[in-house]
């Protein structure tokens, strides 16, 4: 029912501020579905937080993936209000603000890889998950990694300016993309989640689990190898 209820929220939450666009000439819907299938790509496309969902779907089951997409999701939710008020530009033209949150991320994605290539039991198989850290655990991981990926930030700054216009208000307009783009990363990992079962079959032999856990492991420090190698 939690689950459920987290994925109503996001919806209702979706459609509230597509609602209010409505009644803004600067926001049609028109515009908005174009953002939509615009976004559609990236809000797809690997990175930290989808690894973050296929681990956590592997190792502790689907229900624990929602908190973590949920995790993720407010955290994009975050950058993206953040970038009306200029957060985000501030990101692009300070050289010093961009790289302490870059080494923060890289050096938290390194460590999520060593933890998890190390981590053999948690991602064994049993007659049940394993035991997954509590919600509010899954949740504050998916936002940390989300809020201190710098490239999140640049990817939502060269989305978001198109289909703003300096007329209305920056606020709500950064809010409809911000949550609209949120939706579409959180239904990402919804499915991922739901192909949790499926996973966890395939994950049937153990020598199967070590190579899995391996791999993410080891694409989680690649991430932050090449965070902390970015430029801006």
């Amino acid at each position: 029912m939690q689950v459920l209820a987290i994925v109503v929220k996001q919806a209702q939450d979706t459609v509230s501020l597509i609602t209010l666009s409505l009644g803004n000439p600067q926001m049609s819907i028109e515009t908005w579905l174009l953002f939509v299938a615009i976004s559609f790509a990236p809000a797809i496309s690997p990175g930290p937080g989808v690894f973050l969902a296929l681990s956590n779907t592997i190792r502790y089951g689907g229900k624990a993936t929602i908190w973590s997409a949920a995790g993720n999701a407010f955290g994009l939710m975050i950058l993206g209000l953040a970038t009306a008020i200029g957060l985000g530009a501030l990101m692009v033209t300070s050289a010093l603000a961009f790289t302490i949150l870059k080494f923060i991320g890289a050096g938290y994605l390194i460590w999520l890889g060593i933890k998890t290539w190390r981590d053999k039991s948690s991602m064994e198989q049993n007659d049940g998950d394993a035991a997954a850290p509590n919600k509010y655990k899954l949740f504050s991981t998916a936002l940390f990694v989300s809020v201190t990926n710098p490239k999140a930030i640049v990817v939502i700054i060269a989305l978001f300016p198109p289909f703003m216009s300096s007329e209305g208000n920056a606020l709500l307009q950064a809010s409809i993309l911000s949550v609209t783009y949120a939706a579409l990363c959180f239904l990402n990992h919804l499915a991922i989640a739901l192909m949790g079962g499926r996973l966890r079959n395939v994950m049937s032999d153990i020598k199967r689990i070590r190579i899995v856990r391996r791999v993410l492991g080891a694409t989680f420090m690649s991430f932050g190898a090449v965070l902390a190698s970015a430029q801006r």
